[in-house]
């Protein structure tokens, strides 16, 4: 059962994704706020439902959502929220949470072409149309207004933004000062280090995100909060901070060194990468095998120990000593 503990119900929503359960959060200030609303199922929707009329309310008492990002286990169920409540969110939800065709195109086409210089086979290929399957569990629905670094929502004065990059590019965290309580959404996790994704690039822009070494800056930033406890999109509360994201960043530099050491005694493409790295996992969960392989390459890249061979296609790659 949901309770309040210093103004926030955390409510936890059932998903169709191998991660669990995603937690979402009312928040008291002053506007009624849920940061996050879980993915556009029936089994969320009822959940949703349930937890709110513990709490002795209802869906129309909720004045605001605040998104954290736009994957449709946080971002979902507002296709089925009245259209009256507010929807705040960073700039880069839009065009994940409100899909164009020419977005959808882009879509396919940035993961054609990237899987093809991954060394991705052919086999794979239907992946592709399962990424674009998860977006039945989302919503097209717009934005009321944007949020960035350093401002307050409207309706949550006591709370600042912190712009997060890395596992989304829209992803934020919610902190309040008074206490030392973040919101994270997926940023940052009790057990598990989260995957930066990878996703096309910005409009107007050639170059992919480099979700790694985006989200390497965004763990790097919590250190500046004094953040005595955190409050994560799924699974438990975080405490001691600055310990887990020293260790979350020395686990990752140590995969990547792995990495290398493989790379120099031959070169090899992504996709060979990704089946050494996860061999469990790179067909059953191939996104995130993927994404997190590329990250891993990435950050050699940004630490010139990666040579990249673009003369063919796939890609090949080697280490630089």
């Amino acid at each position: 059962m949901s309770v309040w503990e210093n103004g926030i119900a955390k409510l936890s929503l059932p998903t169709p994704f191998p991660v669990g359960d995603v937690n979402i959060y009312l928040v008291k200030n002053e506007a009624l706020t849920l940061i996050d609303v879980g993915p556009n199922t029936k089994e969320a929707w009822f959940s949703l439902e349930n937890q709110l009329k513990s709490l002795n309310l209802q869906l129309e008492d909720i004045d605001q959502v605040v998104l954290t990002h736009h994957h449709p286990d946080h971002s979902g169920l507002l296709a089925k929220l009245p259209a009256t409540t507010k929807v705040y969110g960073h700039p880069n939800n839009e065009r994940w949470i409100f899909r164009t065709k020419s977005f959808l195109q882009q879509f396919n086409d940035f993961h054609q072409q990237i899987f093809t210089e991954l060394g991705v086979p052919v086999n794979f290929a239907p992946r592709v149309n399962f990424l674009k399957d998860s977006f039945i569990y989302s919503c097209q629905r717009s934005l009321t207004g944007t949020v960035k670094e350093g401002e307050s929502p409207k309706g949550l004065s006591e709370w600042k933004v912190i712009e997060t990059p890395g596992h989304a590019q829209s992803q934020i965290c919610l902190f309040r000062e008074k206490d030392g309580i973040l919101i994270s959404g997926d940023h940052l996790f009790a057990h598990v280090s989260s995957n930066p994704l990878i996703e096309p690039p910005f409009p107007g822009k050639k170059e992919r995100p480099r979700s790694q070494l985006d989200y390497n800056k965004s763990l790097k930033k919590l250190l500046d909060y004094s953040i005595r406890k955190v409050y994560s999109g799924h699974g438990p509360e975080v405490f001691e901070v600055p310990d887990l994201v020293k260790e979350r960043l020395s686990r990752e530099h140590n995969r990547a060194m792995k990495v290398h050491s493989w790379l120099e005694k031959e070169a090899m493409t992504a996709f060979e990468i990704c089946q050494r790295l996860f061999p469990n996992a790179y067909e059953s969960e191939f996104h995130l095998a993927i994404s997190k392989t590329v990250a891993q390459l990435d950050y050699l890249e940004s630490l010139r120990k990666l040579h990249i061979n673009e003369d063919q296609i796939p890609f090949l790659y080697s280490a630089v000593k």
